[in-house]
């Protein structure tokens, strides 16, 4: 039993822990967005179904000897791909959607390992089952949940403080082998033996699976899993893509399979069904006050709070309905499956079909459809219809009350439009006694740029880039010498093009082509901006490391995704490139402005690490409704514009060093410690 059980858990610890860590790996590559995770979450959905499948098949279909040949080969090509670590050729090279690119290069990168891990947990069960007949063996899965959940809590609060990228991917790598070694013994102790799976089908003991019950788990599993991705994207679009607000979701839909397959007595339906009423009436209302900005501190735990709760439910309900240890193979493999349906749901079908994140609203209705068809035979019959048809009457109100909400909010908007990263809407708020009439770029909870509804209002700078701002600050004083070259990462709906002149250059760095498109043709500033411009489509960072020198007087960084922050852009590399873009007498300036985040550590110990001198500009905003509080740090090899006369005043501060803060760079980057 303790070699089962250890290669089990093993083999989970892993499975889990690499997740977070290769997604860390490639999110810099692809804009920093939330969207990388959910992506990465579909490509290990789809090898755990990989896996499951091939376990299923090596004990159905061949011998003892046969199934540990195989196995131990598999194990030995897995060692070959090691280290785990991505290869640079597989960076885009343009703002397309990068989805297949992440599947792919994930592929590359740890499918034979993944799928090998994947397939650990049902097979070495089943093995289990072969050397010690009569013995139940679901208990064996909580375990392995609780190894995965112990690597996803040990990363933000052990791993990723202490190590390195590459350390950590030569750790894992190291594990890996270990692993190999470990379960070899396991497959040879297990060598011999009938596989009860191969047993007779015509024992009329078992009664195998029927249809019904088979579609019941692949829902029960699918709707989990689309609760999971829909409301972890959610959040982290507000917050910042990061393995903390990845890992605590996932954490808590394993915990829901730990507890509901370590015991029968764990999940109880007179318990959890009226819980799951008030969590889903939770969810109702987290998700549109989330979108608010609303006590968003407590919200986030009643959103994860309710998300554990529908996740006891549908795991429970999936523990319940367990087969026989004969079909162990076939039950995990249909778990598989509508796991990896959850995630093509999310992270392919909603973002083409859906043009706001409907996909959580959508999985809240099915997690009340499938409960109703697991109570369905259960309630009164023919002589008592009214149970069911109040089942139905239920199905249907809430159904009508969350598509009347989501009708009516995007009422509200003048476009919402939708790709990889993310929701974009324009709003118009009407003019009233105390506000201007204004429309709106909203990207998650944030305004990317706002443009006055009266006419001659294109070259009207608002937002974050009033008068007061630390950007326009630098570039009045820095075009008292002459036409400037100014280059922009982020163009959101373009508000910095009213900050260019006839006769400056004008550079866009952008990811994003809805961006584009929306600033283009939604507002005014570029049309109205005289200044010669330019469009880079990709990856800001990765566009100008392969740009030749573009001689810049600035270079302003305004790339936030909601409130979301490109960690990969904050870099010690990063800043090596932007010194190589400006001229020895640029500017860097960096939006700092967030609502969770203290950026100012992290950029002071760069700007330290390679000698310039920098000022936090701290705008209120100006009387006028359209002006937004902001904060902006400008970098600069000397202090010769800081003499200037717009930095002077109370709003002007020296940067601030952090004594004994550990510069990021593209292999360390820790986000816990600038939480505020």
């Amino acid at each position: 039993m303790l070699v089962y059980a250890a290669t089990i858990f093993l083999s989970a610890f892993l499975l889990f822990q690499v997740q977070p860590l290769i997604a860390k790996f490639i999110l810099p590559w692809f804009g920093g967005s939330a969207a990388v995770w959910s992506a990465a979450l579909l490509f290990f959905q789809l090898l755990l179904v990989a896996g499951y499948l091939y376990a299923h098949c090596l004990i159905r279909y061949l011998r003892p000897k046969q199934q540990v040949a195989l196995h131990t080969g598999l194990l030995a090509a897995g060692l070959l791909t090691l280290p785990i670590i991505p290869s640079a050729i597989w960076k885009p090279t343009d703002g397309s959607d990068p989805t297949l690119r992440i599947l792919l290069l994930l592929g590359a990168t740890v499918g034979l390992p993944y799928t090998l891990l994947s397939a650990t947990s049902p097979l070495l069960q089943a093995w289990y089952l072969r050397t010690h007949a009569g013995a139940i063996p679901y208990r064996l899965f909580a375990l392995s949940n609780f190894g995965s959940m112990l690597a996803l809590l040990s990363y933000p609060t052990l791993v990723e403080p202490r190590l390195t990228l590459h350390r950590q991917a030569v750790t894992w790598s190291f594990e890996f082998a270990v692993f190999a070694v470990v379960c070899r013994l396991a497959a040879w102790k297990s060598r011999r033996g009938v596989d009860p799976i191969q047993l007779s089908a015509h024992d009329d003991k078992v009664a195998r699976p029927g249809l019904a019950q088979t579609l019941l788990w692949i829902g029960l599993a699918a709707c989990a899993s689309t609760l999971l991705l829909s409301l972890t994207s959610h959040m982290t679009q507000n917050v910042a893509p990061i393995p903390l607000l990845w890992v605590v979701p996932l954490s808590l839909y394993l915990l829901s399979f730990i507890l509901c397959f370590e015991s029968d007595r764990i999940y109880n339906r007179a318990f959890f069904l009226p819980l799951q009423a008030i969590a889903l009436g939770a969810l109702t209302y987290g998700m549109y006050m989330y979108e608010i900005n609303l006590s968003v501190k407590r919200l986030i735990p009643v959103l994860c709070g309710s998300l554990f709760v529908c996740c006891m439910v549908c795991h429970g309900e999936l523990a319940r309905s367990k087969p026989a240890p004969r079909y162990l193979t076939h039950f995990y493999l249909m778990v598989s499956a509508g796991g990896a349906m959850g995630g093509l749901f999310v992270a392919l079908l909603a973002p083409r079909i859906f043009h706001s994140y409907i996909e959580l609203p959508v999985a809240m209705i099915g997690c009340v459809v499938l409960v109703a068809c697991v109570l369905w035979n259960e309630v009164s019959g023919p002589h008592d219809p009214w149970s069911r048809v109040a089942i139905i009457a239920i199905i249907a109100g809430f159904a009508a009350y969350l598509g009347f909400i989501e009708v009516r909010r995007e009422r509200t908007f003048v476009l919402s439009a939708r790709n990889f990263y993310g929701v974009l809407r324009v709003r118009d708020d009407p003019e009233t006694e105390d506000s201007t009439g204004k429309r709106v770029l909203i990207h998650g909870t944030i305004n990317h740029g706002t443009q006055l509804l009266e006419p001659g209002s294109e070259r009207i700078a608002t937002s974050y880039f009033g008068t007061g701002s630390g950007i326009n600050r630098a570039l009045r004083a820095l075009g008292e010498s002459g036409p400037l070259r100014i280059g922009i990462l982020g163009l959101g709906a373009g508000v910095t093009a009213t900050l260019a002149r006839a006769g400056d250059t004008l550079h866009y760095y952008e990811i994003n082509p809805l961006v584009v498109d929306i600033a283009t043709n939604q507002f005014g500033f570029l049309r109205a901006c005289p200044a010669d411009k330019q469009f880079f489509l990709g990856d800001g960072r990765l566009v100008l490391e392969r740009l030749p020198g573009e001689q810049l007087d600035l270079l302003a960084m305004d790339a936030f995704t909601s409130d979301a922050v490109p960690v990969h852009l904050l870099t010690r590399e990063a800043y090596q490139t932007y010194l190589r873009h400006l001229k020895p007498d640029g500017v860097l300036a960096i939006n700092i402005s967030n609502r969770y985040l203290n950026l100012e550590p992290v950029i002071a110990q760069s700007a330290s690490d390679i000698g310039w001198s920098g000022v936090v500009v701290s705008d209120e905003g100006e009387d006028e409704d359209y002006y937004s509080p902001s904060t902006w740090i400008l970098l600069c090899r000397s202090t010769n514009l800081f003499h200037h006369a717009n930095f002077h005043g109370r709003s002007i501060t020296r940067i601030e060093y952090k004594p004994g803060f550990r510069a990021w760079t593209d292999d360390y980057s820790n986000i816990i410690q600038i939480i505020k």
